[in-house]
C-alpha cells in the first residue's frame, strides 16, 4: 500500500517517534540529558546527551545493544500501568534518572536496571530482582532505589548491597508506587521522593483493599483468563494512602501524621532543601493544603491553606519553595489562575498560570496565557520583575537547570516542537507529515468560541460541503492552539470531503476559572451548546458549511458529547462516531468525575449524574450513531459503550459498535490506528457525503 497520512500517523505513533523529549538539565549546567528514537518510524528510544560547550549531541545509551539479540521487551505490569497512564507509546527507554549534576544516570529496560556513568561514557547492569520498576538516583549519586514486587528496594552503587526497605505480602498493599486515580487525575506519576543528601525517602504505602475489584476479559481468546482491576468508580471506596518516613541504611519506617479522614487524597510530595512535604486534598476537591513534614518524628505543619466553592486546581510543578523557604503556589485573582508567592499573587490578572516549570534560588519558571490558543514562557525574579521569555505565536514550554533555560516552541509554522538552547537547537528526527494544515482560527458567537475551520485542499469556493465537528470539549484538554500538529489529523478528515470545525467551549481551560467551571454540575449541558452555537456562528460566515449534513466525532471526552450532540439534538446533528465514550459518569473515576458532579456524605447526588448521562437518551436516537471501544481499556471501560448499546437495542434504535481486541484507552497499535481513522471517515461519507 502507498504510503498515505493514516498509515504515516499510525507508525510514527503521530509523528513523536524521532523528536527529542523528557529533557533534564544538570545542576552545575554542563549536561544536558534527552530521549529519542533513531528515527520517525521507529520506536526504540534511546538517552542522548548534549554538552553545551562543544556543542555536540552524543547517544548515550541504545536499547537494542543492552538486551540479548532477539530478546523481546517484557514489561512488568506495573510498568505497563505506568505508560499507559503516562500515554506512553515508544518502547526501549522511556525514562530515566539522573544524580544532582548528570554524572549518572539510570534507567529500566525489560525489567532491568542499568547504570550509565556519564564521565566514563560506560554502562553497567545492576544485580537487582527483576522485574524492577521507577529507578531513581539519588542526589548524590550514592544509591539507587526502585519497585519490585510492589516493594521498595535500594542498591548501594558502592558494593551493589541490595536492601528492601519496605513490603508486604499482601497482593492489595505496595509501596512506592503511584495508585491509580493519582496518576491518571493528579499528575502524580511516582510514590517516593529522595532526600537531597539521600539519606532518607519520602514514601507511599497503597491499600488497595478498599477499592472495588473490576474484571477486564479477553472475547477474542475464551482460554485467557479475565484480569483484576482495582477501579475507584465514582461514589466508591477510594485507595488509602499513607506516607512514611524511610531512613538510611536501618530502614527505620516514620509515618506522617496528618488528618487523612478530611484529607484523603495525596496530590504531591516533594524534599528540597527546606525538608520533606506534601499536598493533600479533601474528597470533595474543595480544599488542598501544602504541608511541612518534620524529617525527625513526620510531625506536620501547614505552609498553605487553599479554597474554592467549587474546586481547587492542581498545577503541576507544585509544591515548591525558593531558596528562602517561601512558598510558590497559584491561587486566585479575579478571574484568573495567578502565581502565588508566600500566600500574594504576583502575577497579572490578564495572565493566566498554565503550569510551574521550575523553581530554583529566588526564581520562578513558568508557563502562562494573555491569549488561549497560545502558551508562553516567563520568569519571576525576587525583585518582582516578570519577563516573558517567548514572543513567536504558539505553544512554548521550557526546562532549566544549573543556570540555562531549554525552551520548546510549537506553533502553525512548523510540525513538531522545536528545542533550543541558546543557537543550538537539538536535532528532531521525526518525519515530516504528508500534509500541512490550513486552518483558519476564529472567534465564535457572543461568547467568542475558540475555534478552527479546516477545508479541503484545493476546495473552490461557493461549493457546499457537509460539516464535521471534531471536537475533544471537556475539562483538561484543549484542541484549538496555534501548534501544527494539533490540526493534522482534522485537515486529513477535511480532505475526505468535509468542512471540519474544532470548537474549544465551556470547560475547556484557559478562558479562566468561571469558564472552566460553567460545567459545575453539568457536564452535558454547556459543553453541547456551547458546539451548537460554534456551528451556527461559524456558517454565518462560511456559506461553504450545509448545516443540513452536520457530522460529529470525539474520543473519550469527545466520544462522549459526540454521542451526547446526536442524542439530544438530532435536529443539529445528523451523524456522529463516539469513541471510548463516558456514557454513565457513575461507571468513571472517583477524583474526575466526583469534581465536577460532586459527591455527599451519603452517597452521590444522583440529579447531576443523570444529567450528564447518556444512558436515559437512548430511545431518542434517530441519526446514523457508531460506537468505538478498546476491549482492554482500564480508563474508560467498556461497559460505558456496552451498556448504551444495549439500551439502544431495548429501544430498538439501529446502531453500529466496532470493538477493538487488546485495545487499551490508547489505541497505539500500528495497524488498528491506521484503520480506525479510515473506518471513522468511511462512516461519515457514508452517511453525510454519499447520496442517500
Amino acid at each position: 500500500m502507498a504510503d498515505s497520512f493514516p498509515r504515516q500517523k499510525a507508525r510514527t505513533r503521530n509523528f513523536t517517534l524521532g523528536a527529542p523529549r523528557s529533557f533534564q538539565i544538570s545542576g552545575d549546567g554542563r549536561r544536558v540529558l534527552f530521549l529519542r528514537s533513531p528515527g520517525g518510524e521507529d520506536p526504540s528510544t534511546g538517552l542522548w546527551m548534549f554538552d553545551p560547550v562543544d556543542g555536540e549531541e552524543r547517544r548515550v545509551a541504545d536499547p537494542e545493544e543492552l538486551l540479548d539479540t532477539g530478546a523481546a521487551e517484557s514489561l512488568s505490569p506495573e510498568e505497563q500501568a505506568r505508560r499507559e497512564r503516562a500515554r506512553e507509546t515508544a518502547g526501549g527507554i522511556v525514562s530515566y534518572s539522573i544524580d544532582r549534576n548528570a554524572r549518572q544516570a539510570v534507567f529500566a529496560q525489560a525489567g532491568r536496571l542499568f547504570l550509565a556513568d556519564l564521565d566514563e561514557g560506560e554502562i553497567r547492569e545492576l544485580e537487582v530482582p527483576s522485574p524492577a520498576f521507577d529507578p531513581r538516583l539519588d542526589p548524590s549519586g550514592r544509591r539507587v532505589a526502585f519497585v519490585h514486587d510492589r516493594s521498595l528496594q535500594v542498591i548501594e552503587l558502592a558494593d551493589n548491597a541490595v536492601t528492601r526497605l519496605a513490603g508486604e505480602d499482601d497482593p492489595a498493599v505496595s509501596w512506592g508506587l503511584a495508585e491509580f486515580v493519582a496518576a491518571e487525575e493528579m499528575d502524580r506519576g511516582r510514590g517516593y521522593w529522595w532526600a537531597p543528601d539521600g539519606q532518607a525517602l519520602l514514601a507511599t504505602r497503597v491499600d488497595e483493599s478498599p477499592v472495588e475489584e473490576l474484571w477486564i476479559a479477553a472475547p477474542v481468546d475464551p482460554s485467557a483468563p479475565a484480569r483484576a482491576v482495582r477501579y475507584p468508580r465514582a461514589g466508591s471506596a477510594n485507595a488509602r494512602v499513607e506516607v512514611h518516613l524511610l531512613q538510611l541504611p536501618s530502614s527505620s519506617a516514620i509515618p506522617v501524621v496528618w488528618d487523612d479522614t478530611a484529607f484523603p487524597y495525596l496530590v504531591a510530595g516533594h524534599w528540597d532543601e527546606h525538608g520533606p512535604m506534601i499536598t493533600v486534598q479533601s474528597r470533595d476537591q474543595r480544599r488542598l493544603l501544602a504541608l511541612a513534614v518534620d524529617p525527625a518524628n513526620g510531625q506536620v505543619s501547614p505552609l498553605a491553606d487553599q479554597t474554592d466553592p467549587e474546586w481547587v486546581d492542581l498545577f503541576p510543578g507544585l509544591p515548591r519553595r525558593l531558596g528562602d523557604g517561601r512558598l510558590v503556589s497559584v491561587g486566585r485573582q479575579a478571574d484568573a489562575p495567578a502565581l502565588v508567592i508566600d500566600g500574594r499573587p504576583v502575577s497579572a490578572p490578564e495572565l493566566e498560570i498554565r503550569s510551574v516549570l521550575d523553581v530554583s534560588g529566588h526564581q520562578v519558571l513558568f508557563a502562562a496565557s494573555l491569549e488561549p490558543t497560545q502558551t508562553h514562557v516567563f520568569n519571576w525574579e525576587d525583585q518582582g520583575e516578570i519577563r516573558q521569555l517567548t514572543s513567536e505565536p504558539g505553544i512554548h514550554t521550557a526546562v532549566r537547570g544549573g543556570g540555562k533555560t531549554l525552551i520548546g516552541s510549537a506553533g502553525l509554522s512548523h510540525s513538531g516542537t522545536w528545542w533550543t538552547l541558546g543557537s543550538h537547537r537539538f536535532q528532531s528526527r521525526a518525519e515530516t507529515p504528508l500534509l500541512t494544515p490550513d486552518v483558519r482560527l476564529l472567534r465564535l458567537g457572543p461568547r467568542e468560541l475558540r475555534a478552527g475551520l479546516l477545508l479541503p485542499t484545493g476546495h473552490e469556493p461557493g461549493r457546499p460541503l457537509p460539516v464535521l465537528m471534531d471536537p475533544y470539549g471537556g475539562p483538561h484538554f484543549q484542541r484549538v492552539a496555534e501548534a501544527r500538529n494539533l490540526w493534522l489529523e482534522s485537515q486529513w478528515l477535511a480532505d475526505q470531503g468535509f468542512a471540519v470545525l474544532v470548537c474549544d467551549g465551556r470547560g475547556t481551560p484557559g478562558r479562566g476559572l468561571e469558564w472552566a467551571r460553567a460545567v459545575s454540575r453539568d457536564l452535558a449541558g454547556p459543553p453541547l451548546e456551547d458546539q451548537v452555537e460554534a456551528l451556527q456562528a461559524a456558517a454565518e460566515d462560511a456559506p461553504e458549511l450545509d448545516l443540513g449534513r452536520v457530522g460529529i466525532r470525539g474520543w473519550s471526552f469527545g466520544g462522549y458529547l459526540a454521542a451526547l450532540a446526536v442524542l439530544r439534538r438530532p435536529d443539529v446533528f445528523h451523524a456522529a462516531v463516539a469513541g471510548a465514550p463516558v456514557t454513565d459518569w457513575r461507571l468513571y473515576d472517583t477524583h474526575y468525575t466526583e469534581r465536577y458532579l460532586g459527591t455527599e456524605p451519603d452517597g452521590l447526588d444522583r440529579e447531576p449524574y443523570e444529567r450528564s448521562s447518556v444512558l436515559g437518551d437512548a430511545a431518542s436516537l434517530r441519526r446514523p450513531l457508531l460506537l468505538i471501544h478498546g476491549l482492554a481499556d482500564d480508563n474508560v471501560l467498556v461497559a460505558h459503550t456496552l451498556q448504551l448499546s444495549q439500551r439502544l437495542t431495548e429501544s430498538g434504535r439501529l446502531h453500529s459498535v466496532l470493538p477493538l481486541s487488546g485495545i487499551t484507552h490508547m489505541t497505539p497499535q500500528e495497524l488498528v490506528a491506521e484503520n480506525l481513522l479510515r473506518l471513522q471517515a468511511e462512516f461519515l461519507q457514508r452517511a453525510l457525503v454519499q447520496p442517500q
